[in-house]
């Protein structure tokens, strides 16, 4: 974003109520808390505790890291932003916070795109540790941040070229491309397509894997012979499925649509589900549809009980 006379902008936020402001504040306040608590306490389960010491919780530590920082990204800024009463952000600070959005939130749909664990731990359990060790695991978590970053780079260039000559007033409560396409006085069409034909490609090429994934997976569980054993793997994938549901769906609309220059109003509704909703969601997800970690915290919160005692 080339700039020679802006050198600072203005973020508009959600609204100018007082009353409004102070009811987002507590809102978004306590999601980001129990957010950043619930991921983390995952994490540290995922060390901790032997049983989710497998690929399938070594591709949810980077998730759930990836979670931390994606809401981190845009919700504490904005909360100091309601506080101070400070609408400011500078040039560069807006710079960095796109790059930041734009890496976590495209690796985060390449990391759904692996649920090829899945169908492995379902369709093939007793070569599954072989199969998925942590060296393809590491090497597949690389790839995903190699992909996102390669896809946010050609966008993210020509962004640096922008120039900002009369408004330095972003409509969002964090700085985003659309907002920020808007008020551009450079020519933009460019970089709108370059974003869409990104955008769709990040989701077609995931999506693609995800469903394929899922086929195979689906039509190897209808083959088992035992309900029990269906309703096993239907509830190993169905938390997976619901997350996927919710980041597929909002990504849907925020991007994938005609031009920057129309309102974002729809798209700061759905912002807000995306930073702070969903990253603090996710792990209820996974923690009551889920067994061993429901099983990892009841052993964790005995463990603490007994430590406390002593």
């Amino acid at each position: 974003m080339r700039n020679h006379t802006i050198t600072t902008f203005i973020l508009l936020g959600l609204t100018n109520d007082p009353q409004l402001k102070i009811m987002i504040f507590i809102f978004l306040f306590f999601t980001y808390m129990l957010s950043i608590t619930g991921n983390l306490t995952i994490i540290s389960l995922t060390f901790i505790d032997s049983h989710l010491q497998n690929a399938m919780y070594f591709v949810l530590q980077n998730f759930y890291f990836l979670e931390i920082s994606f809401t981190s990204a845009c919700i504490p800024r904005y909360l100091y932003n309601i506080s101070t009463d400070d609408k400011a952000i500078t040039y560069d600070n807006c710079a960095l916070q796109i790059f930041f959005n734009y890496i976590f939130g495209v690796t985060e749909f390449f990391l759904l795109a692996m649920s090829y664990d899945r169908y492995v731990a379902i369709c093939k359990p007793l070569p599954y540790v072989t199969i998925m060790n942590k060296r393809v695991c590491r090497r597949l978590i690389l790839g995903c941040w190699t992909d996102g970053f390669l896809i946010i780079l050609p966008p993210l260039s020509l962004g640096l070229d922008l120039e900002f000559c009369d408004s330095n007033v972003i409509d969002h409560f964090f700085c985003d491309a659309s907002p920020l396409l808007k008020i551009s006085c450079s020519e933009t069409w460019l970089i709108e397509q370059m974003v869409i034909v990104c955008a769709v490609l990040t989701f077609i090429m995931t999506l693609i894997c995800v469903l394929l994934s899922y086929i195979y997976t689906i039509k190897a569980i209808l083959r088992f012979s035992s309900p029990q054993q269906r309703k096993k793997a239907f509830s190993t994938c169905s938390s997976h499925m619901i997350v996927v549901s919710i980041t597929y769906g909002s990504c849907f609309f925020i991007y994938v649509k005609p031009s920057a220059k129309t309102s974002v109003a729809t798209d700061k509704g759905v912002a807000v589900l995306t930073t702070s909703t969903a990253p603090m969601l996710n792990p209820f997800i996974y923690t009551l549809r889920n067994k061993q970690v429901k099983q990892a915290v009841k052993d964790s919160i005995k463990r603490i009980a007994l430590f406390s005692k002593k």
